[in-house]
């Protein structure tokens, strides 16, 4: 007999997808702990769920898995055979609509006369700003900047300068944070430049004094100086995504945590295991937010329309990012980003994407 966790250990399969395998009664163990409820698994079963795991992975629907389970040790693997051939019917059909779908956007790029935000101006952005409150501003992003290579254009920390005011702003798609610092000098049209990070990090290096410093855009160059120190290089040669369309949220439920209560309970509290491709959520924190606003870290096994899953590690860096003692938690629906934000500081917040729980 095999545990719970050799299961998984073995299978390929989470310990939470083999609970949901057995409540779905896909693969039920051949014995539970009348007492613990611990699950057993017997030596044949190890085989089931290693399919079980090629099956899901291959987007199989669940009613199609529970026939092939059925029938794969049957001397008539005739319906087996049908099962899997219509799936891969349904998953090159879906192929060839995604490429028909993705050649029609490529064609609306390529005939785009104007790019959605200009990167740059001709005229040169030159202002002041309070040192401490650039640096702040660059520790509240720096954690979701990008770095996959395939995406280049996430890869730095975008300046946003309009009025008197510099957003600052980063994403690598799975998270979104944007901070404010009020500057003073600019009264030219807005002004955009994407940095990459190197040169953020040696930005971010030079503020390390109260002092006034000053910031110049001029062209595809940015330049950073404070007393008789500077640092320069070359923005990034791609258009930065339209932020402010991905920051416009329905009004959700706020939730006020203590910050070092609820990163001590979500560093010590339980993970929900994820079987899904995307590497960056292969472990979740479970939040369960109740009618009252309260906010705690849910169990393995909780169910419930209030449940929100995110990376773990990723609600971490973001709390730490919030730089304060109390920080509040937005919650819409399990599907919308979960928003932090700070209680004093309308301007300075952060989103992450919730990961979809299995069914």
């Amino acid at each position: 007999m095999r545990s719970i966790g050799e299961m998984a250990r073995d299978s390929g399969l989470g310990v939470s997808a083999l609970r949901f395998y057995d409540r779905a009664g896909v693969l039920v163990p051949d014995r539970v702990d009348p007492v613990s409820g611990y699950r057993w698994y017997g030596p044949g079963q190890l085989d089931e769920a290693r399919l079980l795991a090629r099956l899901r992975r291959a987007g199989m629907p669940l009613a199609d898995v529970r026939l092939v389970l059925a029938g794969w040790t049957g001397a008539d693997t005739g319906l087996v055979r049908r099962l899997l051939e219509a799936h891969l019917r349904r998953l090159e059909q879906g192929l060839t609509d995604a490429r028909d779908a993705f050649s029609a956007l490529r064609a609306l790029l390529d005939h785009r006369e104007n790019p959605m935000t200009p990167l740059r101006t001709d005229t040169p952005a030159r202002l002041s700003l309070s040192g401490p409150h650039l640096a702040s501003a660059l520790d509240a992003v720096r954690f979701a900047a990008g770095t996959d290579p395939e995406l280049p254009m996430l890869g730095g920390i975008h300046l946003d300068i309009e009025d008197d005011a510099l957003h600052v702003v980063a994403t690598d798609r799975y998270r979104l944070a944007v901070a404010r610092a009020g500057a003073r000098g600019h009264d030219g049209p807005r002004v955009q430049a994407t940095v990459p990070l190197p040169l953020a990090d040696a930005m971010r290096a030079l503020l390390n004094g109260e002092d006034d410093v000053r910031l110049t855009v001029d062209g595809d160059r940015v330049t950073l100086e404070t007393g008789n120190r500077q640092t320069a290089g070359q923005c990034l040669g791609h258009d930065f995504p339209d932020y402010r369309r991905l920051v416009r949220l329905p009004e959700g439920r706020r939730a006020v945590v203590e910050v070092t209560a609820f990163e001590t309970a979500v560093r010590t509290g339980p993970v929900r295991a994820h079987d899904g491709q995307d590497a960056v959520c292969r472990e979740l924190t479970v939040l369960d937010v109740s009618e009252d606003g309260s906010v705690t870290v849910a169990g393995d096994g909780a169910e419930g329309a209030g449940l929100v899953a995110v990376n773990r590690a990723f609600l971490l860096d973001a709390l730490a990012a919030g730089a304060g003692d109390r920080l509040v938690l937005e919650f819409g629906a399990p599907t919308a980003p979960l928003a932090i934000r700070r209680p004093d500081d309308e301007h300075t917040f952060s989103l992450l994407m919730p990961v979809r729980l299995e069914n």
